[in-house]
């Protein structure tokens, strides 16, 4: 197998790497293209393994790419939400591991945390294989591997028993918004519910979460009684889990995301800037 074959068999788990790395596929396929180019330099006999050689090049150039998207998440406007993907567009390693839920979530992780716990607990190397990669000795790593699964565990979303109970709740809360019963959707949220809207700047959205049942349920409902009468909603999967996808015609408009144990919702998280929304147009 050739070097650019052997490379092309390793792409898509590199996306999937960078992918979860930086809450991005545009960002994430700009590293991966990169680490093509830096692959094409490199004498063959000198890697032992391609896979092993990828992943830490992948790896390191997220880092980079962090750093960078950091400052620029300072000057974003409103919340930053995760940019959503359609359908199977990525492997799915862990369904929950992809959910947007989950991708905020590792945002509250230091970069090594993040790839620490990635590497070790989605991707499957072993203590040694990420220190290598982390450039830490093992000992190091395996304590950085249990302070990010602490940190996930006590952070770690909310997820309905099962698919059919999550696409259950959905259902009822897309019903209930479509009757706009302010009530009714109040008695679905739980009592610290949280609402984010990521507008960017691009389209008009909460710059600031929304809190509690009540103040949710009244925004919610507010939005959708001053959107277009063409809008239309529909459930499919995005980011390997069901939400509901709103249209105006043919334009999807939001991206809109539950947490939910089954129950009552806890946190709703709507995409509706339209450069992330590419990918499920």
């Amino acid at each position: 197998m050739g070097s650019v074959e052997r490379f092309e068999s390793e792409r898509a788990r590199l996306c999937s790497l960078a992918y979860r790395m930086l809450g991005s596929m545009a960002e994430a396929e700009d590293v991966v293209q990169d680490a093509f180019l830096r692959w094409r330099g490199e004498d063959d006999a000198a890697i032992e393994s391609s896979g092993a050689y990828l992943t830490t090049i992948v790896t390191r150039l997220c880092f980079d790419v962090q750093k960078s998207a950091r400052a620029r998440r300072e000057a974003y406007v409103g919340p930053w939400l995760p940019e959503p993907l359609g359908g199977t567009e990525e492997p799915s390693r862990d369904p929950q591991s992809i959910s947007l839920a989950f991708l905020v979530m590792l945002e509250s992780l230091s970069p090594l945390e993040r790839a620490a716990f990635l590497l070790s607990e989605v991707f499957d190397c072993s203590h040694a294989e990420v220190a290598r990669i982390l450039e830490r000795d093992e000992a190091a790593c395996r304590k950085l591997v249990s302070r990010a699964k602490a940190h996930v565990l006590e952070r770690k979303p909310r997820f309905a028993p099962s698919r059919e109970a999550h696409e259950r709740v959905l259902a009822g809360f897309l019903m209930t918004c479509a009757t706009g019963d302010v009530a009714g959707l109040s008695r679905m949220l739980a009592s610290d519910v949280t609402a984010w809207n990521d507008g960017g700047g691009r389209v008009h959205a909460a710059l600031k979460p929304v809190h509690g049942p009540d103040r949710v349920a009244r925004f919610l409902l507010g939005v959708l009684k001053k959107g277009s009468r063409d809008l239309g909603a529909t459930i499919a999967d995005v980011n390997g889990w069901p939400c509901i996808v709103l249209r105006d015609g043919e334009r999807v408009v939001s991206i809109t995301d539950i947490e939910t144990d089954g129950e009552h919702i806890y946190a709703i998280r709507s995409v509706l800037n339209p450069e992330k929304l590419r990918r499920v147009s």
